[in-house]
């Protein structure tokens, strides 16, 4: 009897699903915390490098929108890149070229200077390159999610796949002013950056495949899993309507046009915060760099948290109304709206605890739908998702340029208060976007499901 048993227990041991996917999304976690990193160190290098090369608020407001020209375009390329070529590849190249270029922005000044008399320039060239080689990162991962997520976890695996980006841009103050410290100077942060990006791409090389399929880690009940068709009904326009969608369609489809400004609104609010957030304490409140290495941690602590909560309730959502408007599109407008009401409110505040708590309470709430965008994209074209994606990253990403560099104009002519209404703007610009945006209708004369 005791034999038969254990014979149960083992065929129960062997037949059991495996759990590969997560450690996948484990792994998208890491390196979206590196890439987050690598792009928001040089906030706290602020000092160093205005001080080196006698930068105004404009220049400097300049130098951090330069990353976003060539994030644009990168996103652009990676989106179809990780359609055609898989995510693998396309990751491997874009790590392995962005960790390089991280390194190469130690000497971007210098070399501005003595080809071009200018330290702008230098700054430029190396900048746009990087954040050209840091583009594909996320439409490669929603291609990764679309590959590896089963059907009801979509929300929920693209939301924890994004905790990366919170959460790296929370590590970056202690990370960066810690190298910093430990190093004497801001170059060798950068070094040390690039070095622990290429450490990541072994990982990669070694454990992951573009499809679990392919990979001898996932058995046939994880398999089956991944692959049950969604039977529910909601996502029958999105896959009859984009399976062989073309890149143009993107521009007739409402839905994706209008998702991309909302995206636009989150990531104003993302980089206005990573890009200044640091110089607005210093120059303000007179704090030091000693005090940002945690200072600069607060606006992103409740975001950790709601990233991935987000990702949970517009799946409950979906599960208990049926609704996936409700699910995705009307949750985003309530998180923009409440987002919108943090930064009117910060500028009648003069205490910086009160600034960096409200801050952080707009911050978390504007993380709230983070997700949803991108599982607006599988909901609506799934085998479209990097394509469109890298698309819809495109547009958004204008505000990587706009954010920073706009900043700085406002900053120098009205103070730091016009940074909070201009972000209030986008966020609420928001709003009204999402409230067209019906996930799952791919073209407009389709009745969704």
């Amino acid at each position: 009897m005791s034999n038969r048993v254990g014979l149960t227990e083992q065929v129960k041991t062997v037949t059991r699903a495996t759990r590969f996917r997560y450690l996948v999304l484990l792994g998208i976690v890491v390196i979206t915390v590196v890439n987050y990193v690598d792009r928001g160190a040089i906030a706290y290098a602020a000092s160093g490098i205005i001080g080196e090369y006698r930068l105004d608020p404009v220049a400097w407001g300049q130098i951090l929108g330069f990353f976003g020209y060539g994030y644009m375009f990168g996103a652009l390329a990676g989106g179809f890149l990780a359609d055609r070529k898989g995510p693998k590849w396309t990751m491997t190249a874009a790590c392995a070229a962005w960790s390089v270029l991280v390194v190469a922005v130690v000497i971007a000044g210098d070399i501005g200077l003595q080809l071009f008399g200018s330290a702008l320039v230098g700054f430029a060239i190396f900048r746009i390159g990087f954040g050209f080689a840091e583009g594909p990162t996320y439409a490669t991962i929603n291609r990764t999610v679309a590959n590896w997520s089963t059907v009801k976890e979509r929300g929920f695996m693209s939301a924890f796949g994004l905790l990366g980006t919170p959460l790296g841009a929370l590590l970056s103050a202690p990370v960066a002013v810690g190298l910093i410290t430990l190093t004497g100077g801001w170059r060798w942060m950068f070094v040390v950056l690039g070095v622990l990006g290429l450490v990541w791409l072994l990982w990669w090389q070694l454990l992951f495949t573009n499809k679990p399929e392919e990979n001898p880690r996932v058995n046939s009940q994880e398999l089956a899993r991944i692959q049950t068709a969604d039977v529910t009904g909601w996502n029958a326009d999105g896959f009859a309507g984009g399976a062989n969608a073309k890149w143009y369609e993107f521009f007739l489809s409402r839905t994706l046009i209008f998702n991309a400004l909302g995206y636009f609104s989150f990531m104003y609010v993302n980089f206005m915060i990573l890009s200044w957030t640091p110089r607005y304490l210093e120059s303000e409140f007179g704090f030091k760099l000693g005090s940002l290495w945690y200072l600069g941690m607060v606006p992103w602590i409740g975001a950790c948290f709601t990233v991935v909560l987000g990702g949970k309730i517009s799946d409950w959502l979906r599960q208990k109304t049926g609704s996936l408007w409700i699910a995705r599109s009307g949750f985003a407008m309530l998180s923009l709206a409440l987002t919108t009401i943090c930064f009117c409110f910060i500028p009648t505040l003069d205490n910086p605890t009160a600034v960096l708590l409200v801050m952080a309470l707009g911050n978390a709430l504007n993380s709230l739908p983070n997700a949803v965008y991108w599982t607006v994209l599988i909901d609506t074209v799934p085998a479209k998702s990097a394509s469109f994606a890298g698309m819809t990253h495109f547009f958004a990403n204008i505000a990587t340029v706009v954010a920073p560099t706009l900043t700085g104009f406002l900053v120098a002519a009205h103070g730091f208060d016009s940074m909070f209404i201009a972000t209030a703007v986008a966020t609420c610009i928001g709003v009204v976007a999402m409230a067209f945006v019906q996930p799952g209708r791919f073209r407009r004369s389709k009745v969704s499901a």
